[in-house]
């Protein structure tokens, strides 16, 4: 029998907002007690009243994540899930993993998903301690538990970020996006712990409990007009990540499948339950946010704000987003003990393919300030395949980068990578591939890219320089060096068995890295 579609009509659906979908949600009380228990998530309790606990000794935490702090150096962020309310939940922490003496209280974060006669009633129940004054570049290890739960000894670990002012030794770190549940995606996991990253980074669709990914109303059919919706996918991804991410900080932001409408703020609600964002950023973007980890500066956006392809969120944080990222790419260019700018977020600045291709929301915004910033690397997902451009300013190849070239990003350009092969099914592109290999030639390709009012506007483009539609993923090496001397980072993309199908370099002259006195205080550590 057919189930009656309930939610925010058809005709006033393609012109609300996320934030307008939730409000009418609720005020048609759509929602149950959902925006109640909205509100406690926002506001963190350790007990709620009202609602029954289980006996802990029956309960067992999963799905384990980690992410920095606001400082990556001093601070750690511990989450969990739990399949029923308990009392006094807490992490343990050490330098020894059979002695965890110190104990460190975690926050509830509940989350009630339901629509009459669309999604059942599920209470969900995400547990987060902030571990803090711990010591720069040492090994931690850690235990979750509850009252009648208490593990004395470690199972799972983590590493703060070395000191700033000194010159580092080599570190890894991955990324990826659009992962969602699949073998796939575990296969991708297995790969980057492999690698042993000191953190990875998750362009945007994370889990994909909302498969339809339009910024629309939660219906009960996959129509134009509505987005399906299952909070159970949640339970299932956070069990998948768990054996890399309870030991390797999980570093996400938010993509068009992350919008989810059942939820407050812009459709965030569920992701501040069930994440631990650094908090660095703007506050309208939870996603968006920056760390300093070694001689490398990474900066989280939140695309959502500035696409003309999905626009449910289009201009969400005034430009608050905008201004942020126009600052922290100042500070950080002005670091002497930072060499490279890494920029991560969703939907591409520079892509080709027939699903997706160019977001000309992050051009317009965005790209301008990657080029005055000298930007090193760009990382994306959305389009579900591996793509990289040749060096580029203002959109123009200023530097050809075949497979195993060196860009010299201050003089040559900023390189873009779309890796969206994370784990969910894959896109093709525009024409058969008649290249060898997976390089193509310099020459102009057609494609498109989405400009205000969802309008598409073709293009020949010349900046296409490698194509793989398969999983992938990025392994990114840092090397730095002594002041004056060349530092590097060199970009592996590899696949799950192992096999390198990109390799290029990003080379600049090293700062100072001594313990200098003129390191300015990190702003993404207030």
């Amino acid at each position: 029998m057919e189930i009656p579609r309930v939610g925010v009509p058809d005709h006033l659906a393609a012109r609300l907002s996320m934030a307008e979908q939730h409000e009418y949600l609720n005020r048609r009380s759509l929602l149950g007690r959902g925006a109640a228990v909205a509100a406690l998530t926002l506001a963190g309790p350790t007990l709620l009243p009202g609602l029954a606990y289980a006996s802990g000794d029956r309960v067992t935490p999963t799905g384990r994540h980690l992410a920095f702090g606001r400082n990556p150096r001093t601070q750690m962020r511990v989450a969990w899930q739990v399949p029923a309310l308990v009392r006094k939940p807490f992490v343990r922490v050490g330098c020894d993993p059979h002695d965890l003496g110190h104990r460190v209280p975690a926050e509830i974060r509940p989350l009630h998903s339901e629509v009459k006669g669309v999604i059942a009633p599920l209470d969900q129940y995400y547990l987060h301690a902030e571990i803090g004054n711990l010591r720069p570049g040492v090994e931690y290890y850690y235990a979750v538990g509850h009252e009648d739960y208490d593990p004395k000894r470690a199972d799972a670990k983590f590493r703060t970020a070395p000191p700033r002012g000194f010159l580092q030794h080599k570190f890894t770190f991955t990324a990826f996006g659009d992962q969602g549940v699949t073998t796939a995606a575990l296969a991708n996991d297995g790969a980057v712990a492999s690698q042993n990253p000191a953190f990875h980074l998750l362009a945007g669709d994370i889990a994909y409990a909302d498969p339809n990914g339009a910024g629309l109303p939660i219906g009960s059919t996959p129509d134009a007009g509505h987005d399906t919706f299952d909070p159970k996918v949640w339970d299932a991804y956070f069990g998948q990540i768990e054996p890399v991410a309870a030991n390797v900080p999980w570093m996400v932001t938010t993509g068009n499948h992350d919008m989810e409408a059942l939820y407050p703020h812009n459709g965030y609600g569920g992701q501040t339950a069930r994440w631990d964002f650094p908090g660095s950023g703007p506050r309208s973007c939870p996603g968006a946010y920056s760390f300093i980890y070694g001689n490398v500066g990474v900066v989280s956006l939140d695309a959502n704000d500035v696409s003309y392809e999905i626009p449910a969120n289009l201009g969400h944080s005034g430009g608050e987003q905008t201004r942020w990222l126009k600052q922290r790419l100042a500070y950080l260019r002005a670091q002497p003990d930072v060499d490279f700018i890494v920029v991560f977020f969703h939907h591409c600045a520079y892509s080709t393919t027939n699903s997706h291709a160019s977001e000309g929301g992050v051009r317009d915004h965005w790209v301008p300030l990657f080029d005055r910033y000298n930007v090193d690397l760009v990382v994306n997902g959305h389009n579900h395949v591996y793509e990289r451009s040749d060096a580029l300013r203002a959109g123009r190849v200023t530097k050809q980068v075949p497979i195993g070239s060196t860009v010299r990003p201050d003089t040559d350009g900023t390189v873009y990578a779309t890796c969206g092969g994370g784990g969910k099914s894959l896109y093709n592109f525009p024409a058969p591939d008649t290249y060898a290999g997976h390089e193509i030639p310099h020459t102009e390709v057609p494609s498109y890219h989405w400009a205000p009012g969802k309008q598409k506007v073709t293009e020949f483009v010349p900046w296409s320089r490698v194509r793989f539609t398969g999983y992938a993923f990025l392994a990114v090496d840092s090397e730095p060096a002594f002041p004056g001397r060349r530092t590097r980072l060199t970009v592996r993309v590899l696949t799950a068995t192992g096999a390198e199908i990109d390799r290029f370099a990003l080379e600049r002259t090293a700062g100072f890295h001594f313990g200098s006195l003129t390191l300015g205080a990190d702003i993404g550590d207030a």
